[in-house]
């Protein structure tokens, strides 16, 4: 019998490079997630050795959820939106704060196939990357990724979070 893995190929690839380049540098990752439900902790503890690197992670899915355990401020998610830039590095800020990970990567975004608008259409994702004691300008980034499905959608936010969390 042999065993299927869980999740896409792809993403697995990319989650055992994350487990094996991290744990490599001797870093500890915490995940702040929102659109991607818990999918990119999740590809992390598929991979044997992953509890050396993987900290923790936040699914925060609600904006309550995102003020109470990240404490993103309500001025900004009335200021900006969930799906913001501002947002994600709040989330990510919040994340490194409330665990004993070196870095940590939010992700928000829009997966459809309903909540789109003019301004952020659904496949409108943001991302941020916090590194403990990086004095430097917040790293962050909105992608439009084409909303062919809500997983697709959701499958390519995976791949671009784990991106970020190589060293």
């Amino acid at each position: 019998m042999t065993l299927q893995a869980l999740l896409p190929e792809e993403i697995d690839e990319l989650a055992k490079r994350v487990i094996d380049e991290n744990s490599a540098a001797g870093r500890k990752v915490v995940v702040a997630e929102s659109c991607t439900g818990g999918l990119v902790a999740a590809a992390l503890t598929e991979i044997p050795g992953s509890s050396a690197v993987l900290d923790r992670g936040f699914v925060t899915y609600s904006n309550e959820s995102k003020m109470e355990m990240l404490d993103v401020s309500l001025d900004i998610i009335e200021t900006f939106g969930a799906v913001s830039i501002a947002c994600a590095w709040a989330m990510a800020k919040g994340a490194l704060a409330r665990s004993n990970a070196d870095v940590a990567v939010a992700i928000s975004g829009v997966a459809g196939p309903g909540g789109g608008t003019q301004l952020k259409p659904v496949g409108t994702v943001v991302f941020a990357k916090v590194v403990r004691g990086d004095e430097g300008e917040p790293e962050g980034e909105l992608k439009r990724f084409e909303p062919t499905s809500r997983a697709e959608i959701r499958k390519e936010a995976v791949l671009c979070a784990l991106d970020l969390l190589l060293p």
